[in-house]
């Protein structure tokens, strides 16, 4: 939802073109900014009421993005004009697409999907009981090595403990 309505920002951008009010002056009186108001007229003057209108959010292709951007540098229009010309509602729309051609060229005009992907990649399959050999131990089997594991992980646990020992006692001995 918009912010403000149609029938509001026609009613302020008569208000300009009749000649009361210049645009900083209807900015203050209605608690707008005095660009926007400019927009508003800019875009009503291009466009008509359809340039009030809310636009349904619409994905650019990359061919329109860059013949916007052309016909910008051909005609050294500035990045306000330009998103008026083209009835593109954010002038620091065209100026993010510049900016992604000069750093990526034409594929970084591309849209790209948002989100996370619609679905979980394809994982491996589990492998099934007659390919492992590990599922063949006997329990004995798995118990010695499960011990033996255990017997692993005591043993690094006091190296460890040994070294952070030496390391304290060092410390020490600095200060």
């Amino acid at each position: 939802m918009s912010k403000y309505d149609e029938q509001f920002k026609l009613n302020v951008v008569k208000q300009y073109l009749s000649c009361k009010a210049g645009a900083e002056a209807l900015g203050q009186r209605h608690g707008l900014a005095k660009s926007l108001v400019q927009r508003w007229v800019a875009s009503y003057r291009q466009h008509g009421l359809a340039g009030l209108r809310k636009k349904s959010s619409q994905h650019n292709t990359a061919q329109f993005k860059l013949s916007v951007l052309k016909r910008m540098w051909k005609k050294e229009w500035s990045y306000t004009h330009t998103a008026t010309w083209f009835d593109i509602r954010s002038e620091a729309e065209v100026g993010k697409w510049e900016r992604q051609y000069h750093s990526g060229g034409l594929d970084a005009l591309a849209s790209r999907p948002r989100g996370r992907p619609k679905k979980m990649p394809n994982l491996p399959a589990p492998p099934t009981e007659a390919s492992s050999p590990e599922d063949e131990r006997t329990r004995e089997q798995l118990l010695k090595e499960n011990i033996e594991l255990r017997a692993e992980v005591a043993y690094l646990k006091k190296v460890d403990a040994l070294i952070q020992a030496k390391r304290s006692k060092l410390r020490k001995k600095r200060k």
